[in-house]
C-alpha cells in the first residue's frame, strides 16, 4: 500500500513539473515582457498595453528615444503624469541594470479607484515608462501577484 501511494505521489509530481507554461513572451525590437498567454496586447503607435480579457487593468508600456529629460526633473515628469501633488521623496530611484537608472512610484487615484505603479527607466536620451493599472475592487490576490509577476518581468535588451 506505501508503495502505491508513494509511486502515485512521484508520478503525479511529475506531471505538475511537465506541465506547459501558460506565460508568453511578448518581444519588441528593444524589449521582451512574459505575459499570461490568455493576455491581450495592442500597440498604438508604440504604445504597447498588455490587459487580461475582463480589461480590470492593464500593464502598459512607452518608449522613448532622443528624448531631453533631465535626471533632475524625471520625478517631476513622474508626477505630472499622474497629476500628483505627491512630495518626490514618493519616488524611489536607483541604479539598475545595463546602466539605466529606476524610478520607482505607487499612486492612488482616488476619483478613478485605480492603483497605479509605476517604473521609469532612464538612460542618456532612452526612457521606457512602465506602469500598472488595475481597478481597486481586483486589486488583491491572484490579480495583484499576476499583474507584478508580469510588471516585474520586464527587461530592457540594450
Amino acid at each position: 500500500m506505501k508503495k502505491t501511494v508513494f509511486l502515485f505521489a512521484f508520478i503525479f509530481s511529475l506531471s505538475l513539473f511537465a506541465q506547459k507554461s501558460d506565460t508568453e513572451v511578448f518581444d519588441s525590437e528593444n524589449y521582451s515582457i512574459t505575459m499570461p498567454n490568455t493576455w491581450k496586447v495592442t500597440n498604438d503607435e508604440g504604445i504597447v498595453n498588455i490587459f487580461p480579457t475582463n480589461q480590470i487593468g492593464a500593464i502598459t508600456i512607452s518608449e522613448y528615444h532622443d528624448f531631453e529629460l533631465p535626471k533632475t526633473e524625471t520625478k517631476k515628469f513622474i508626477l505630472a503624469l499622474y497629476n500628483s501633488s505627491d512630495d518626490e521623496k514618493k519616488i524611489k530611484s536607483g541604479g539598475a541594470k545595463k546602466g539605466y537608472t529606476e524610478y520607482f512610484y505607487e499612486y492612488f487615484d482616488e476619483k478613478e479607484n485605480l492603483f497605479w505603479i509605476t517604473k521609469v527607466f532612464q538612460k542618456n536620451k532612452d526612457l521606457y515608462i512602465v506602469s500598472i493599472n488595475c481597478q481597486q475592487k481586483y486589486w488583491n490576490g491572484n490579480y495583484m501577484k499576476v499583474f507584478n509577476e508580469t510588471f516585474d518581468s520586464f527587461k530592457i535588451k540594450k
